[in-house]
């Protein structure tokens, strides 16, 4: 099976009369993240709209790539699909990540909404631990994600606990084992305790 990055992003489909955009609800590492609607299904959707520029053109496919390959995992947001609206003459083409929609916001929302108020350490095991689970299944399958951070721990209004925004994680290959980088667990945890 070709991988992502193998096939062009022109040759996808135009999410015109599939998904409707709603709202803004936040920013991503390459473009706005909005609440839509699947037009026939009533489904809400998180889409991600990206600029499709040549120069961030691998890291897109990158992001795609690890949510169409890894976000079968209870703790990552479930892939959808990715669309392509064409621009109109002048303009970027528009790339549509499509994702599961988690309405309670991210981890960083929940300590803002406590003003100034350490979370419950019920609820910071709670959130801890999921993102570990999240993260196991990623190192599991030699993936590192490279940015956790509390806006990239999202909520469900079931309180379940997703991993998103895979744009600047790595696929590890059998011969390089580790990547020089240290971004990661620790801010997450220093916003919890925060």
């Amino acid at each position: 099976m070709a991988s992502l990055a193998d096939f062009d992003l022109q040759a996808l489909r135009d999410p015109a009369g599939i998904f409707d955009l709603i709202e803004v609800v936040g920013n991503g590492t390459y473009g706005q993240v909005f609440k839509g609607r699947h037009t026939k299904t009533g489904q809400l959707a998180a889409i991600k709209v990206m600029d499709v520029l040549a120069d961030e053109e691998e890291e897109i496919k990158q992001e795609v790539e690890m949510l169409r390959k890894f976000s079968y995992h209870t703790n990552i947001a479930t892939y959808y699909g990715v669309f392509i609206r064409k621009g109109i003459k002048g303009a970027e083409d528009q790339l549509w990540l499509v994702m599961e929609f988690c309405g309670a916001g991210s981890v960083t929302d929940l300590c803002k909404a406590a003003n100034g108020r350490s979370l419950k350490e019920d609820w910071i095991s709670y959130i801890a631990r999921e993102v570990i689970q999240g993260l196991q299944h990623l190192h599991y399958n030699k993936v590192i994600h490279r940015d956790i951070k509390g806006q990239n721990v999202l909520l469900t209004e079931n309180a379940e606990i997703k991993l998103v925004d895979f744009g600047v994680s790595a696929q590890l290959d059998r011969t390089i084992g580790k990547r020089n980088t240290f971004i990661g667990m620790f801010s997450i945890f220093y916003v919890l305790i925060t």
